[in-house]
């Protein structure tokens, strides 16, 4: 069983309740689900919260939009993905957060084939990253996720999931896809109030002419609107990934 577990709460710290974020009429974390099932490979996408009352809303959201949806640890991520992935037995991980607003079926379709095909314990596509930021996909065996949660010690390795197989390498058959032209200066996440208000410009650019604009149909509209990418470009990448 391949399952998307998405992880999501409501009290981000410096953008609260983005999840619920309107984007061309819908929420966020509509959107995200929405291109997750356009996956050849997905049998199923689930929510995982948190046990904090806020996340209430997004229970709530999954119960109305007949989407599984597990409530767990808050702080300890890795403990909320281990328990959900057993609640539900799923054997194949696609970590997946819920403020990826470009989130790309196609992109996360290659990682999991490549993790078929090769046998990996985890296949990713951002280590290093080539990818916008906001495309990162991370295919992992519910065997290597409990490795992770019954050896991680630290609170940075329980905060970010799979932070455990990249400090233990050598432990782990890792299959990075091969890269891209470097695009990895690109945010295509929403962490800020800029980050929001760049998607929100790309989002107007879309027309009913398709149902999903994907990474090249969003680098057109980038290309044609140079200055989209400009409110957010002093937004500071991530650099766990890196190696």
């Amino acid at each position: 069983m391949i399952s998307a577990i998405i992880q999501a709460r409501v009290s981000s710290t410096r953008l609260p309740n983005k999840v619920f974020a309107n984007l061309g009429g819908k929420p966020l974390l509509f959107h995200v689900v929405d291109r997750l099932k356009k996956s050849i490979y997905l049998d199923s996408i689930i929510i995982a919260t948190t046990d904090n009352v806020a996340d209430n809303s997004i229970e709530q959201w999954a119960s109305t939009n007949e989407i599984p949806c597990f409530r767990g640890s808050e702080y300890n991520v890795l403990k909320r993905y281990y328990d959900t992935a057993k609640h539900y037995k799923v054997k194949t991980i696609v970590r997946i957060t819920a403020d990826d607003p470009f989130k790309d079926y196609q992109v996360m379709d290659n990682v999991i084939n490549q993790f078929i095909s090769q046998e990996a314990d985890l296949a990713c596509n951002n280590f290093p990253p080539s990818y916008p930021e906001g495309l990162d996909v991370e295919v992992f065996s519910f065997a290597a996720l409990e490795t992770a949660y019954r050896n991680s010690c630290t609170d940075f390795e329980m905060e970010h999931v799979t932070q455990y197989f990249y400090q233990n390498k050598s432990n782990f058959k890792i299959v990075t896809i091969d890269p891209i032209k470097d695009l990895s200066d690109l945010r295509w996440t929403i962490d800020t109030l800029e980050d929001l208000e760049m998607t929100r410009k790309i989002y107007s650019k879309f027309t009913k002419r398709k149902s999903i604009y994907l990474m090249e149909d969003i680098l057109k509209i980038l290309s044609d609107n140079p200055e989209i990418s400009k409110i957010n470009g002093s937004v500071k990448r991530s650099e766990m990934y890196k190696s």
